[in-house]
């Protein structure tokens, strides 16, 4: 990676008003950032940002020009609807990163859990809900799409009915998650096809996708339409989306913006900086293109 002087200062330009990133608080930010340009729907992911509660998290978004705020359940819509904040991707219904629709013996209370959620995310106004294929525990890919097919189908018309997207994760198996069963584009894109409806998509974490297959821009390019949400974090580390990394952000974004995608990429790195919220300034304006 290089560590050209003018990349550097690039980064440190991307926030407005003269604002000193160090010597702040830990809840304080500065008063005015650069203005977005509108093609990116920003989010962000609060379990990144503990520091602050939900409430703290959409007041200084906010200012940021965030819309969304990834993985909240029923309990935090309340704080989301004062503030103006979507619930960009709702949570709740699943039972575990590592139990999920690969197994059929957890498809009974997927479907409870589902078939209970769903409704309560379109009567809040919102339309992305989470879900995972869970660990593959031995099974080949075949076994785990006709297994993840099978648990889908059995909630997917509900969904369809209330207008709710239902958002399988793509996550590495490399390095975080070992042994997940979608862990590459390949078998999500696969699935989506058999499932066969415009309300189960992928959550392409762009993060994750790096680590295990790359080529990013070719696989956006190539099955955008099957991707519903994005996410982002600097690889290798998971932090903030920099010089230190080496995804190219920018790029990334292009290719998904010459899509004509209109939902979300929401931010899902942890920090590393004490200034947290200059961090997610700096990861949207890098992201806005």
């Amino acid at each position: 990676m290089s560590h050209d002087p003018s990349r550097r200062s690039s980064f440190k330009k991307m926030l407005l008003g003269g604002a000193a990133i160090g010597g702040l608080s830990a809840f304080e930010s500065p008063k005015s950032y650069a203005p977005l340009k509108g093609n990116i729907n920003h989010g962000v992911c609060h379990w990144c940002f503990r520091d602050y509660t939900v409430e703290e998290l959409c007041i200084e978004s906010k200012k940021i020009g965030i819309k969304g705020m990834d993985l909240m359940g029923p309990s935090n819509w309340p704080i989301l609807k004062k503030y103006d904040i979507d619930s960009s991707m709702c949570n709740g219904a699943e039972i575990s990163l590592v139990d999920g629709f690969g197994e059929t013996k957890f498809h009974d209370q997927l479907e409870k859990n589902y078939s209970e959620l769903i409704p309560l995310v379109a009567a809040a106004g919102y339309k992305n809900l989470i879900c995972f294929s869970g660990n593959r525990r031995g099974m080949d890919d075949e076994t785990g799409l006709k297994n993840c097919e099978a648990g889908i189908k059995r909630i997917i018309g509900l969904a369809e009915k209330h207008g709710v997207i239902l958002q399988m994760e793509l996550l590495n198996s490399r390095v975080d998650h070992k042994d997940y069963l979608n862990d590459k584009s390949a078998f999500g894109v696969e699935l989506c096809k058999r499932v066969g409806s415009e309300n189960f998509k992928l959550l392409f974490d762009i993060y994750h996708m790096q680590i295990d297959e790359g080529d990013l821009i070719r696989s956006i390019r190539d099955n955008h339409q099957y991707f519903g949400h994005y996410h982002t974090a600097g690889n290798p580390g998971r932090n903030e989306l920099n010089e230190s990394q080496e995804i190219n952000y920018p790029a990334v974004m292009e290719a998904i913006k010459a899509t004509g995608f209109k939902g979300y990429v929401s931010h899902e790195f942890i920090p590393k900086a004490e200034d947290k919220m200059a961090s997610l300034a700096q990861a949207v304006q890098v992201c806005d293109v």
